[in-house]
């Protein structure tokens, strides 16, 4: 239990968790344009950017001057800016493959953002301040 809290307090799995995730947006965009939202336009724009974003805010996390607020208050924003297609993913899961498996972790995705929105607070928080 002591490590999994290090590990959610460390700005390290959390700077290499959303640098990871930027690169997939790159690598398999197809997984993102499926579960974007049809009024969303330059929808593979959109995918690319949220990449970026991804990516600029882990290396931010990873550098002490630039991890509060910047890379605290962009990734959360972040977060709460894709949740729409996470609810997208999780009314319309053949957009995702379809099947029960599809259905019930696009579900799960999305009361697993505000884990991840609880763990970029944790993780850039003031050292003392730490809750996690």
């Amino acid at each position: 239990m002591k490590a999994l809290r290090s590990a959610h307090r460390s700005p390290w799995p959390l700077a290499a968790f959303f640098v990871l995730a930027g690169v997939i947006h790159f690598l398999k965009p197809g997984f993102y344009l499926r579960i974007m939202p049809p009024y969303i336009p330059y929808q593979r724009e959109v995918v690319y950017a949220s990449g970026v974003a991804e990516i600029v805010g882990g290396v931010a996390v990873a550098v002490p001057a630039l991890r509060r607020p910047w890379s605290r208050w962009g990734l959360v924003a972040l977060l709460l800016a894709v949740f729409p297609a996470n609810v997208h993913a999780a009314l319309h899961p053949e957009a995702v493959g379809g099947g029960p498996v599809a259905t019930t972790i696009a579900w799960v995705r999305l009361p697993v953002q505000g884990v991840f929105i609880a763990w970029v607070l944790s993780a850039t928080a003031e050292r003392s301040r730490r809750w996690l």
